[in-house]
């Protein structure tokens, strides 16, 4: 199976109410898709990162009443899981879909991340392209354009990332009709291009590649 892109029908999952029909219309429309990024940027990351990386599909399984309001599959070292480490992201929400890296807030790598990002604020500024965005909350759709983010932005986002519940992400987000008309190919490119702009941050939390 080859990525064919996104649709309209695949935002429009985060539309349908309910937990139950919600889940059924993400695992019959978005999720084989996620399911092919995974296979795909699985083997893109390894050879950009020069390490194994595997991808993880969010099942929202824990969830008993409230629906998903975004999916994604995220990539980390660790063949077990992704959210204790620093991990690339290819996500959808209704209004948008996005590329990002980060940590979120069950990772115990926070406080190196946040310390490193205050020791190389200015490179970090000036390597984060404007066009991109920062996260400080991965269950927030609203971000942060990273062209209004200077060194003292930076260092108050890192203050948040070393916190009990910080977390800090960074890419670049399509709107839902951009995300639509790109097609597969411009799609990939776009996410491809876009993690390659954010490499030079892995290295600040990478930690040791994870076997099973």
């Amino acid at each position: 199976m080859e990525f064919v892109g996104f649709t309209d029908e695949d935002f429009a999952v985060f539309e349908v109410p309910g937990l139950e029909a919600r889940m059924d219309a993400l695992k019959r429309t978005l999720r084989p898709k996620l399911e092919q990024l995974g296979r795909d940027f699985a083997a893109f990351l390894s050879d950009l990162l020069e390490e194994p990386m595997y991808a993880h599909v969010a099942k929202h399984a824990r969830r008993t009443v409230n629906p998903p309001e975004d999916s994604w599959v995220a990539f980390a070292a660790d063949r077990r899981g992704y959210k204790k480490h620093p991990h690339f992201q290819i996500g959808v929400w209704r209004t948008h879909a996005f590329a990002t890296f980060g940590l979120i807030s069950e990772s115990p790598h926070r406080a190196r991340f946040a310390a490193q990002l205050r020791a190389h604020a200015a490179e970090v500024v000036a390597a984060i392209p404007g066009h991109f965005v920062w996260i400080p909350d991965h269950t927030d759709p609203h971000a942060i354009p990273a062209a209004t983010v200077d060194e003292a932005g930076l260092l108050r986002l890192a203050d948040r990332l070393d916190t009990r519940q910080g977390e800090l992400l960074t890419g670049v987000t399509f709107a839902r009709a951009q995300t639509v008309a790109m097609g597969p190919a411009a799609f990939a490119d776009a996410v491809k291009e876009a993690f390659r702009a954010l490499k030079p941050l892995y290295p600040l939390i990478q930690t040791e590649v994870f076997q099973a």
